[in-house]
């Protein structure tokens, strides 16, 4: 039986409508990124890399990835887990809490860690008083990327999870298992190839973040100047060249991340088929 009742030229135009929008929304600017970066030839772009403030934004980007990706691994699982495994009040207060990042603007995060952090700030005399500097520091640029990437491995979780049920963890219990032993054993191998592509994502906009790192960081050039602020400073001093090339580099760490998403999907689909 035909899966839908539409004629084949509607299914084909349906196609090349959608793979028509998919060019010009995604292929077109990708290849003009690398167009721009290459137009004056390797050496050029190369170079550009090559700069002091460039290795400092790329080291920086980096340096925060490394911090924020692994606190939003351990927070999201371990809201996933409680999410799916466990009944107890406030679970969806909980839900919406995680989805909170989804919905307010990233540079309105941003405001709010001035807000609290900076000099004028709730905290900000305290802070100054006892001379820690989070504003316009590393761990302002931090915090904000962890509240914007905290979504990204908990929702990738929790519907995986759901679907899963509580059978398998419930009789490892009652066979006398403790709850570390049941998640180690039970759960994490449930749950490996969706947390991986969770964190593939959460590491994509970690390192792709703009809007609350601009806000937080004061665009001190070779310190507190990630990947993206730099590819803005570059273009506004009408150095073409070296803004392309460190957006061409960006958007190729973002590739390697889809395609390292895709290949753990293929390779989750044949486990569960080999399983099957």
């Amino acid at each position: 039986m035909r899966a839908t009742t539409e004629p084949a030229w509607a299914r084909w135009l349906a196609i090349l409508a959608a793979l028509l929008v998919a060019v010009l929304i995604l292929v077109l600017p990708l290849a003009a990124v690398f167009t721009e970066a290459l137009r004056r030839g390797w050496e050029p772009a190369w170079e550009a890399l090559q700069d002091q403030d460039t290795r400092a934004a790329i080291r920086l980007t980096l340096l925060v990835a490394a911090i924020a990706v692994p606190v939003n691994t351990i927070g999201g699982v371990a809201a996933a887990w409680a999410i799916a495994k466990f009944d107890f009040p406030g679970r969806r207060l909980l839900v919406t809490f995680i989805e909170l990042p989804f919905s307010v603007s990233p540079v309105i995060s941003g405001l709010v860690f001035v807000l609290l952090f900076g000099a004028q700030g709730y905290l900000g005399p305290w802070l100054a008083a006892n001379d820690i500097q989070i504003i316009f520091a590393l761990p302002g640029m931090v915090l904000a990327t962890i509240f914007v990437t905290f979504p990204f491995v908990a929702r990738t979780l929790i519907p995986l999870m759901d679907e899963q049920g509580r059978d398998e963890e419930e009789a490892a219990a009652t066979l006398g298992a403790g709850g570390w032993s049941i998640f180690r054993r039970v759960t994490l191998p449930n749950i490996k190839w969706a947390l991986l592509s969770g964190v593939l994502l959460c590491n994509a906009r970690a390192m792709g973040e703009f809007g609350a790192v601009a806000v937080v960081s004061g665009h001190i050039r070779g310190m507190t100047n990630t990947m993206p602020l730099h590819v803005e400073i570059l273009y506004n001093e009408y150095m073409f060249v070296g803004a392309f090339a460190v957006a061409s580099l960006l958007a190729l760490l973002g590739l390697l991340t889809l395609g390292a998403k895709t290949m753990l999907e293929v390779l989750a689909r044949r486990r569960v088929g080999y399983v099957a």
